[in-house]
């Protein structure tokens, strides 16, 4: 299973780069096994939603993922704060989150057909993950 981000997502969520800090969180939340299924509308067809929590020293952090079934593999959706519209209530009741989340799916489309896609791994002398 490997952990991956569209560019587009990015520098929405992250601004120019991911620090070190951040990539470490979004390979622990990456865990299936500490995540919760969600439903999304617009979902690509083999994929789930799945939604993480997680503590920065910047406060409670929402996380969600796209697992893609057959490949095992995550994309980074969103990693928002918890007072965010968005981030407050990661569930298809909140018009907020479905917006967005249509929005990302789209950016995540059209940078997978680009070839935007960065993977997402530990840093080379960081504590593993």
């Amino acid at each position: 299973m490997a952990l991956f981000i569209a560019e587009r997502i990015r520098k929405r969520e992250f601004g120019r780069e991911i620090s070190s800090a951040d990539k470490e969180i979004l390979l622990e939340g990456a865990r299936v096994c500490l995540t919760a299924c969600i439903a999304g509308h617009g979902l690509p067809k083999g994929t789930r939603l799945l939604k993480a929590y997680a503590t920065t020293k910047q406060g409670p952090r929402r996380i969600l993922y796209l697992l893609v079934i057959q490949e095992r593999d995550l994309f980074v959706l969103f990693y928002q704060t918890k007072q965010d519209d968005v981030g407050a209530n990661m569930s298809p009741k909140n018009p907020a989150f479905n917006s967005a989340l249509s929005k990302h799916l789209d950016l995540l489309r059209d940078d997978l057909a680009a070839g935007r896609i960065e993977e997402i791994t530990p840093e080379a002398d960081g504590p593993p993950v």
